[in-house]
């Protein structure tokens, strides 16, 4: 990479950070609702992998989903609004914090259901194949999806159907407030993907560049008709599972410990100072640019207006049914329907 493409991975760790410290502010002020899970400390896995990829690469990710978001390029205004469940969203506020998308950049979403969105991510492969196209497809998922049956019934598609796909495991070392010593039998998490004769590796998921080099192996091998293969990251997230959760269960001296390898600043002190490739001059801005970006999208939210009632329906129904309500109320489809799935 050369110097603009490495201060671009500071510059969007940092605007991941900074994002999430003050989308936990708005959740303590209560204009955020619902749950609310952020990605600090695992933000160089985000970075990382999506630098590796094509921008018309598929992702699919679990629901903490606000760094792949903003690694992706979504407008950080947007994604704000999304949390917020504002018309100005993502997702026109339907989806919220654990269901942003965007299509457009094939982005197809944090999904709540813990291992639910793998099998999709699957057929997107599967669909890749089909259609003759050399995309590829990235499935993010913690380690705590590596228990669920749907993890082992599309490792095992995968790899019998030789697709296109990356299975990536952000192994924080807790599923919710549970270490992986005790809801795992097996706690090296690429060890699983043998069960199925698949190629698996492991990365440190603290290093941004050590995740680049492993996802960008892994995809070149897929785009040319290697297989899936797994990749284990090793990482760490600062705070508890959501924001709605305690986290007594994680000694603070180990979140201490685990603060003192911070993936921003060492990258920022092993690569970016170290090669003379950027001043704190040049730092010093890019974190002002950050804030101000933070900030303006923090004001796109206050100012964006609650979904409409009326627009109750859009996206949901191709064809209209005959008993939707509003207040209470049946409605008539002809009146709501334009022709084109979506309200007149």
């Amino acid at each position: 990479m050369n110097k603009e493409e490495l201060v671009s991975l500071y510059r969007q760790m940092l605007l991941i950070r900074v994002f999430e410290d003050k989308s936990a502010e708005m959740y303590a002020k209560a204009k955020i609702a619902g749950f609310l899970h952020l990605y600090n400390g695992q933000e160089a896995v985000a970075v990382g992998a999506l630098s590796a990829l094509r921008p018309d690469d598929d992702l699919v990710t679990h629901y903490r989903d606000h760094g792949y978001a903003l690694a992706r390029g979504l407008d950080a205004r947007k994604v704000m609004a999304e949390l917020y469940g504002r018309a100005g969203g993502t997702t026109g506020g339907r989806g919220g914090s654990m269901h942003i998308a965007d299509v457009s950049k094939h982005f197809w979403g944090g999904y709540a259901i813990v291992g639910g969105h793998l099998p999709l991510a699957t057929g997107l492969a599967y669909a890749n194949v089909h259609h003759k196209t050399d995309r590829i497809v990235l499935a993010v998922m913690g380690d705590g999806s590596t228990n669920i049956g749907t993890f082992h019934a599309t490792l095992n598609w995968a790899q019998l159907w030789r697709l296109p796909v990356i299975f990536l495991v952000e192994n924080n070392q807790y599923a919710m407030g549970t270490a992986i010593s005790v809801h795992s039998a097996v706690t090296e998490i690429y060890k699983k993907a043998h069960a199925y004769e698949m190629l698996s590796e492991r990365a440190d998921g603290k290093d941004v560049l050590a995740v680049h080099d492993a996802v960008a192996g892994l995809a070149e091998r897929a785009r040319s008709g290697g297989g899936p293969a797994l990749l284990e990251v090793v990482t760490y997230r600062y705070r508890a599972h959501s924001m709605a959760d305690s986290d007594v269960q994680r000694p603070k001296a180990e979140i201490s410990e685990q603060k003192e390898r911070d993936p921003i600043d060492m990258f920022l002190a092993n690569v970016l100072v170290a090669r003379n490739l950027i001043t704190s001059d040049e730092v010093e801005r890019i974190k002002k640019r950050v804030d101000e970006e933070v900030e303006a999208a923090v004001q796109f939210a206050d100012a964006s207006p609650e979904p409409a009632l009326d627009t109750l329906y859009n996206d949901i129904y191709a064809q209209p049914v005959a008993n939707m309500q509003i207040g209470g109320s049946l409605i008539s489809p002809a009146t709501l329907y334009t022709g084109n799935g979506k309200h007149g």
